[in-house]
């Protein structure tokens, strides 16, 4: 009889554990769709040890928290590049009136702090994600289904979810087309995907990425850039140059004139000092890592035995959609391009430069010894001079792997492979 009940204990409780599990999933998609971040933070910490589902979940609720911490200030001065550009006829489009809220207003040292807070909350998610990526979980995630708190007002609409602005970037890209043929097709083959370990190391690159642009920004003094030009993304926070309204023009009409000029001034400002070397440094070694990181995402998915909902799927897992589809071809191309790609941030392979063909521009000397970063004067050539030397420069061959793989999509695949 006491092996009866031993057996009947063992199946309940492999069926209790199964349904534990299983638990975990719903009670991270359920707090993910419903905005919740940090609640579901707290409902995954209170979840046992070894559990792989918790981890993953703790993971991803503190990348989200991270921007949605970047975000809600944002939001709240007004942030709204399609009104603060789309404002001229030029476009032959009308921005939209700015009625419905009042802007706080924004100084430059405010955009720092955000910027650098963030750059901190990323530090914290990218070490949780290659945790949980060393566990096995497997967790269904409709990704437009994805919200988070834009507004701050304590709740998560569904005007804010991943899936809303996708759709309003959509919309934003093809208003400001004009016909160019330019405007951003985000419409997704599939939106469910069944998140792993794999997921899990691509998360954490993604993560990198957002931490390199924020850490590059910081690195600089941009404040002139900043008065010339940021008040297109922040119309109404009551930047310098919306202090008087615009009444003249010059070619077109009052407001493509402003729009042209403020271009210019945009341009003309990119002329930064770098004011901490060892941020700018390490934006740079965050690109490496990211690089390293796709490699690590590589290996894990080619290792993969599972064919469930894959995100990126290796050659041997089935695509959710045609156009999902990877090949081996694919594989290796990318895995070479990685190699170039470290080799020019390392100096071993130099940029070429369209004013001095038998000299490379050595990237790594730049990110050690430039004083500042001049787009115009780099473009033009004369910044370039000090970081010029002899040695294997960088051309189409280097890339022609990626190229016969990728053809045209190159850079739709370099943002979805990371």
């Amino acid at each position: 009889m006491s092996k009866i009940w031993l057996v009947i204990l063992l199946f309940f409780g492999s069926v209790a554990g199964a349904a534990a599990q299983e638990s975990t999933a719903d009670s991270l998609r359920d707090h993910l769709y419903g905005g919740r971040l940090a609640e579901g933070l707290d409902a995954m910490e209170a979840r046992p040890d070894g559990d792989a589902e918790a981890s993953f979940g703790i993971a991803i609720l503190t990348l989200f928290s991270g921007i949605e911490d970047l975000v809600q200030p944002l939001y709240a001065h007004g942030f709204d590049p399609e009104r603060g550009v789309a404002v001229s006829p030029f476009f032959g489009v009308l921005g939209a009136e700015g009625g419905q809220r009042t802007p706080e207003p924004l100084t430059y040292d405010a955009l720092r702090g955000y910027l650098a807070a963030f750059s901190d909350d990323l530090d914290v998610a990218i070490p949780l994600l290659l945790a949980a990526a060393e566990g096995d979980f497997s967790v269904e995630i409709d990704v437009t289904q994805i919200r988070i708190d834009i507004d701050g007002d304590g709740e998560a609409g569904e005007a804010e979810s991943v899936g809303a602005f996708l759709a309003m970037a959509a919309g934003t890209g093809q208003r400001l087309d004009m016909g160019s043929g330019m405007a951003p097709d985000l419409g997704l083959p599939a939106t469910t995907f069944a998140f792993d370990g794999s997921d899990a190391i691509w998360l954490a690159g993604y993560s990198q990425v957002l931490a390199t642009q924020s850490d590059f920004l910081l690195a600089h003094d941009f404040e002139d850039f900043f008065n010339a030009a940021m008040h297109r993304l922040f119309p109404g926070a009551g930047l310098p140059m919306e202090t008087h309204p615009n009444s003249g023009q010059l070619f077109m009409d009052r407001d493509s004139d402003a729009l042209l000029a403020d271009a210019i001034a945009m341009i003309h400002t990119i002329n930064w000092p770098i004011v901490d070397r060892e941020r700018l440094i390490g934006a740079r070694d965050r690109v490496l890592s990211v690089l390293d990181l796709s490699r690590r995402n590589w290996n894990s998915i080619l290792a993969e035995t599972d064919d469930h909902l894959e995100f990126i799927p290796s050659p041997y897992q089935t695509p959710l959609a045609p156009q999902m589809a990877v090949t081996k071809e694919m594989v290796g191309a990318w895995r070479e391009t990685l190699d170039v790609s470290e080799a020019i941030l390392r100096g071993e392979l130099l940029l070429p430069h369209w004013r001095y063909g038998d000299l490379g521009f050595d990237l790594a000397a730049w990110f050690e010894g430039a004083e500042r970063t001049d787009a115009v004067l780099l473009f033009t050539g004369l910044d370039a001079l000090p970081y010029l030397k002899v040695g294997e420069i960088a051309d189409a061959e280097s890339f022609a792997a990626a190229n016969g793989a990728f053809g045209g999509s190159i850079w739709n695949y370099a943002a979805w492979f990371n």
